[in-house]
């Protein structure tokens, strides 16, 4: 019987070890995968739901994370692992139509974080850009380009051969490019502010 509450002890003592380096670890990268999440769903309330989605099913699956791995990029992967999930729950995938894209020039704030937004806020044709992107290629061209993500980094949260990540983006910057050439051109010229 002792031996029993012994080892009860002990687990509860190692459980809570384990929330408190799980919380640590999720609030060293919580924006990182805020900014992951806000670009992949465009949305500042949906970003925050998804991060908060992808943190309750880290926190389930913690036992399985590998000490000595980068947490940050286990949590972006359950983070696009949750968003794909989502899109295909809706069961269809909404897309900025191209005409849309010469709309509003002006550059939004929609951070739930000030401090964030002046340092990594795109300004409106470029985040209508980046949404009309299907969501793989999204992805590709938010972890390696906005958030620095090697390539083999990137292949490892979305699960996928570093080729298919070099592909993926090559494409989704050809879009990008062809979308947002009219917008380009205006900044050059001085058009825009």
């Amino acid at each position: 019987m002792e031996a029993e509450a012994g080892a009860l002890a002990s687990q509860a003592a190692g459980t809570e070890d384990a929330q408190a380096e799980f919380s640590r670890l999720v609030e060293a990268h919580w924006r990182s995968a805020y900014r992951f999440a806000y670009r992949l769903t465009g949305n500042p309330e949906e970003a925050a739901d998804l991060v908060q989605e992808a943190a309750e099913e880290a926190f389930r699956a913690f036992s399985r994370f590998r000490p000595g791995t980068r947490f940050d990029r286990w949590w972006l992967r359950i983070l696009y692992n949750s968003f794909v999930d989502r899109t295909r729950r809706q069961r269809r995938q909404s897309y900025v139509p191209l005409d849309d894209l010469s709309g509003d020039m002006r550059v939004t704030a929609s951070w739930a974080d000030p401090e964030a937004a002046l340092e990594q806020q795109l300004d409106g044709p470029v985040q209508r850009a980046l949404d009309a992107l299907p969501p793989e290629f999204r992805a590709v061209v938010v972890l390696v380009d906005l958030e620095g993500l090697s390539y083999e980094d990137a292949a490892r949260v979305l699960r996928c051969p570093p080729g298919t990540v070099r592909s993926r983006l090559h494409r989704g910057r050809l879009a990008l490019r062809e979308w947002l050439r009219g917008y380009v051109d205006a900044l050059r010229r001085g058009e825009l502010g």
